[in-house]
């Protein structure tokens, strides 16, 4: 008899939240809703984009979407995201179709939870 055993992972969110009491003192807290809604906007909708690219096998695309990431969770202080993005790039250089589809699949579980973290610091921060 074959058993097949589910493995719940569960992987903490790294968030810098000095960076995001950085930018409430540098931009005032109008000024930093602004670029954090922002950059949670655009870390949607680029996660969004890289499914379809992968799904497309359209890797340049896809590269490109997780090398902006980069910045972007940085500038918000999404270390962990920021680092599996990075991975991401990584594993298209590498050529590694396989990795690349775990990596992915792993990017998309942080960057849910980081956007739910962030949101959840940015009603502390106020």
């Amino acid at each position: 008899m074959e058993r097949v055993t589910l493995l719940a992972y569960s992987e903490p969110v790294r968030v810098e939240p000095e960076q995001l009491n950085g930018l409430y003192t540098q931009l005032g807290i109008s000024g930093a809703e602004d670029v954090v809604c922002r950059a949670m906007e655009e870390i949607a909708l680029r996660m969004n984009r890289m499914v379809r690219q992968f799904a497309e096998d359209k890797l340049d695309e896809l590269r490109k979407n997780a090398r902006s990431l980069v910045g972007i969770a940085d500038q918000i202080g999404l270390i962990g995201l920021s680092s599996v993005a990075g991975d991401v790039t990584n594993c298209i250089d590498d050529g590694d179709h396989v990795a690349l589809s775990a990596v992915l699949n792993r990017f998309l579980r942080v960057g849910e939870r980081s956007l739910s973290a962030i949101w959840e610091l940015q009603d502390i921060s106020i």
